[in-house]
């Protein structure tokens, strides 16, 4: 990383040196809280994708390949414990570049520590099995391995907590890794490998290569990725899908999502409240568990309604980086088009705005990307709102009578990562976890997650699981390996009598 006219410039990580572009071509990102030009990073083209894979392989076959996964799981742990000395530094670059709360991608940067923790002590931990074959002259065992050299893709509204996601379990399967970060966010992901480069992961484990779409559609073609881990939308995730098959390689995706808030008439109305609006507000609606759709029983909708419309009124939108903030800027001009013009459309279709709905113009930033936390009554429920990925800070709220015409509302989305239940009642709370299509079901919260616990969607919003055991196995391929202990001859050609 160096300074140069006030920008940032930062080249690719491969190897682990830093490289320019081959072509010597570059992109700009911009600072959403000011509007200003922020950074200047590597346009990567096909032939700095070769460079990137390269030096992942030569780690795979070479010192990474060699070291033992005791030894592997260690120098995560080594890894995770740099993250936490250098959070504060990752989390500011990351509101810099993104425009969410500081607070909140500080706790997300500590919480890599988490994630390299649980799976450097799984590395260690994985195996095979005997398998007790009727041919009983015959032993015959099991051995996971690793795949090779997986791509990481990772989208920009939570650039390290998704990059640790996918990052973690595929290292402690044994993997190297070459990581596309989003343009908007590229920073913080060098940052991350050059950590580990210094606390003695071998060079080219991790590798970063910088660029717009053209760069991560060069690495999804390479013929040396054995894996995609991608996160993003679901056009996207469907073009990955489609190219990974033709190649007959495994890919996890993490998709979009359009998440229904339920409140029930009996739910803690405190609560729910809080819940409700920290899901769709706490990170300005750019997360992919988004609860956009709330759904409150008719019996208490004008009463809730009301609540929510006072306390989002009084979120306080301003600077990132001040502890007072609550929401900060869009994370890019391209997204704060769309919250407008996904706003506008709802509007002329008969949508009611009952709190924002526009841009806002601050003194301290004149430039920045802000838009007034919304909340919307009345959307058409087959609407471009109601239906599509906002990722943005716009609520629509809409009332239910009974049990099984909510269960319709929330399942209709072509959707599936998440969903939340608000209701003392346990056995509706439990009935509607069954019921409701979705990868994660909150019951009296929401936006948890854990590092131990399977995170992924349903329908369009995904394929595989992140987080949890179960993911480790998806950077795993399994290897059967028969062992003749007898020594009768099993010759084809000589017929037993």
């Amino acid at each position: 990383m160096t300074e140069s006219s006030n920008l940032i410039v930062y080249e690719n990580f491969i190897g682990g040196v830093d490289r320019a572009p081959v072509d010597d071509t570059r992109f700009i990102s911009v600072n959403p809280t000011t509007g200003r030009d922020w950074g200047s990073f590597a346009e990567s083209e096909r032939v700095d994708v070769d460079l990137a894979v390269d030096a992942a392989h030569h780690a795979f076959v070479g010192e990474w390949g060699g070291l033992s996964p005791t030894r592997r799981g260690r120098l995560l742990l080594k890894w995770a414990d740099r993250i936490l000395e250098h959070a504060d530094r990752i989390a500011r670059l990351e509101t810099q570049q993104n425009g969410k709360l500081f607070a909140e991608m500080h706790t997300q940067a500590r919480a890599a520590q988490d994630w390299l923790y649980y799976f450097g002590g799984l590395a260690d931990k994985i195996e095979g099995a005997v398998v007790p074959l009727d041919r009983t002259s015959v032993f015959n065992y099991t051995l996971r391995e690793p795949l090779g050299v997986v791509a990481v893709i990772v989208p920009w509204n939570s650039p390290t907590f998704l990059t640790m996601m996918s990052v973690a379990p595929a290292l402690a399967a044994g993997n190297t890794i070459v990581i596309k970060p989003s343009e908007v966010t590229s920073a913080s992901a060098i940052e991350l490998v050059k950590l580990a480069d210094e606390v003695g992961i071998p060079s080219g484990v991790l590798n970063v290569i910088t660029g717009t779409r053209g760069a991560g559609e060069a690495l999804v073609d390479h013929p040396g990725i054995s894996k995609i881990a991608f996160t993003g939308s679901d056009a996207a995730g469907r073009s990955i899908a489609a190219k990974a098959g033709e190649r007959l390689i495994g890919c996890t995706l993490e998709l979009g999502g359009k998440s229904p808030n339920i409140v029930f008439d009996d739910a803690d109305l405190d609560l729910a409240e809080a819940g409700v609006l920290s899901g769709i507000f706490a990170a300005a609606g750019q997360s992919c568990v988004a609860g956009s759709r709330a759904y409150i029983h008719a019996s208490i909708y004008d009463k809730f309604v009301e609540r929510l419309v006072a306390r989002t009124r009084a979120i306080v939108v301003g600077d990132p980086m001040d502890s007072r903030t609550q929401m900060g800027p869009i994370a890019t001009r391209q997204q704060l088009r769309k919250d407008e013009d996904m706003v506008q459309r709802a509007i002329d279709q008969g949508a009611q705005v009952l709190c924002g709905g526009r841009r806002t113009t601050l003194a301290d930033f004149p430039e920045g990307f802000f838009f007034e936390p919304t909340i919307i009554h009345n959307a058409q429920a087959h609407s471009d709102l109601m239906c599509n990925e906002v990722f943005g800070p716009v609520l629509t709220v809409t009332p239910f009578r009974e049990e099984n015409e909510v269960v319709e509302l929330a399942n209709e989305s072509r959707f599936g990562l998440a969903a939340g239940v608000w209701t003392r009642d346990l056995r509706r709370s439990q009935m509607m976890a069954r019921r409701l299509q979705a990868g994660t079901v909150w019951l009296n919260t929401y936006r948890a997650l854990a590092f131990n616990s399977p995170f992924g969607g349903y329908k369009a919003s995904g394929l595989g699981r992140q987080n949890g055991i179960e993911s480790i196995y998806q950077f795993l391929q399994t290897k059967s390996v028969w062992c003749e202990l007898g020594t009768e001859l099993q010759d084809p050609f000589v017929i037993k009598t």
